[in-house]
């Protein structure tokens, strides 16, 4: 949109009935923190600058509501009065001279870019106040939006309605929009003259009408707007967040067994017709490429699969986990900062980390990359078509050339040439008669044990 905006975002709880030792807009939903979904829906709607209304945690808080493209000035408040004296804790900002204020809350973290332009496009025909309602069929304990002739003549806060208005089911969100060449006006008309002697934003809608102006309320889901207040409701959040985001996914291609079971970051890719099998959870920064499948009770975080790749089930691939074209990870696998070439395999309970494995090599059952000394990390390279027996234990600094074998139950401590074969263990030696010669001494003094007690 050409007309300008500003995004005032109200942060400053105390996060009270959170229990928390952090600012409640700091609690992640999706893998990132409230707060950031706000402002990534405000950068979405066409909005580059936020005043951000802070608190407790206030660094913190603007630190969290930093995104690339946004321009976000903080302003602590220091006391609570009303959401109306919130909004003017950023007063210095909203006087640089905006088409609009939009009013926002860190606590909403469901909100879309598509809810806050519908709100901006009803201020470009000319309103002077949008208030953004939902329509609930348990409206107890939410102000009504009372409406005629298409107008928003007031905003009733429940005790204060009659029997009529309560039976309005159409309630108010907290989110508005405001005209930004009155908005001071307005804001500085708004009285405290109630049993709690606050400022209520909710007043401009009467305070705009009475000086000859135009008010107007939208709708959006009920759930879109949920807001945050303990842990039970962020839970519920959690899931409405997941829910939508599952069916978005769904609809783009993707096939999920039991979508209700599996979990989803904030940033998580999947392309067509990749298949999620259930009880799969994504950590943030994970892409999987089209036609990948990831088997049940698999855990990705900061991975990239690649296409046709198969991870699981019961894998965990950790940050930096690269997996190549048609590779394999299998079940009971640990992959960490490592490389797995196109078509390579690492099949049955392994741990691959600070790794490299080339295209098409096999990694048998129970092989380890010994990648830390105890103070630092070291490399593991292993080249192309290799073949790793079971067992094997590769201490890195450590290289291991193409078409190498390295027999079953080896340590590996030196580097090995490309196509040789390495044995690191001790040779097999038979004593006939022994095991039972040892299982009769051991028989003996058994029995000697026993007659003693």
């Amino acid at each position: 949109m050409s007309r300008t905006c500003l995004a005032v975002i109200l942060a400053a709880g105390d996060s009270t009935r959170m229990k928390s030792s952090i600012s409640k807009v700091l609690h992640p939903v999706a893998g990132r923190p409230m707060i950031a979904h706000v402002t990534a829906a405000v950068l979405a709607a066409g909005i580059d600058d936020v005043a951000l209304v802070v608190g407790r945690d206030a660094e913190n808080v603007a630190k969290a509501a930093s995104l690339k493209g946004l321009s976000v000035t903080p302003f602590l408040q220091t006391e609570r009065l009303g959401t109306g004296h919130a909004v003017l804790t950023a007063k210095e900002a909203i006087a640089r001279g905006y088409d609009e204020i939009l009013v926002a809350y860190g606590d909403v973290p469901l909100i879309t870019p598509e809810t806050l332009k519908s709100a901006r496009a009803a201020m470009a025909e000319g309103n002077d106040v949008v208030v953004i309602g939902f329509h609930t069929e348990k409206p107890t304990g939410y102000g009504r939006l009372l409406v005629e002739n298409g107008a928003l003549i007031a905003i009733r806060e429940e005790k204060d309605a009659s029997d009529e208005e309560r039976k309005v089911t159409w309630c108010n969100s907290g989110l508005m929009a405001i005209n930004g060449a009155k908005a001071l006006e307005l804001l500085s008309n708004i009285g405290n003259a109630n049993a709690k002697g606050e400022y209520y934003l909710t007043d401009l809608v009467e305070i705009v009408r009475a000086k000859g102006g135009k008010a107007v309320a939208i709708d959006a889901p009920e759930t879109e707007l949920s807001g945050c207040n303990n842990r039970a409701e962020l839970a519920a959040i959690e899931k409405l967040w997941q829910e939508r985001r599952r069916l978005e996914i769904m609809i783009s291609g993707v096939s999920m067994i039991a979508p209700e079971t599996v979990f989803l970051s904030h940033d998580t890719v999947i392309g067509q017709d990749a298949l999620i099998e259930p009880n799969v959870v994504f950590g943030p920064g994970v892409t999987v490429e089209s036609g990948a499948v990831i088997h049940a009770f698999s855990h990705l975080e900061g991975a990239h699969v690649a296409k046709g790749a198969t991870v699981g089930p019961y894998a965990r691939l950790r940050p930096g986990a690269h997996l190549g074209e048609g590779s394999k990870v299998g079940n009971f696998c640990e992959v960490k900062k490592a490389d797995i070439g196109a078509g390579a395999k690492v099949n049955h309970l392994s741990y691959i980390g600070d790794a490299f494995v080339g295209v098409g090599t096999n990694i048998g059952a129970g092989t380890i990359t010994c990648n830390y000394d105890g103070v630092n990390k070291h490399e593991t390279r292993i080249g192309a078509n290799a073949f790793i027996g079971s067992n094997s234990a590769l201490v890195a600094p450590v290289t291991i050339g193409d078409g190498a074998l390295i027999a079953s139950g080896s340590v590996i401590t030196e580097d090995v040439p490309a196509d040789a074969l390495a044995f690191g263990r001790a040779r097999q030696e038979i004593k006939p008669e022994r095991a039972k010669t040892i299982r009769a001494r051991n028989l003996a003094i058994k029995a000697m044990k026993k007659s003693k007690s």
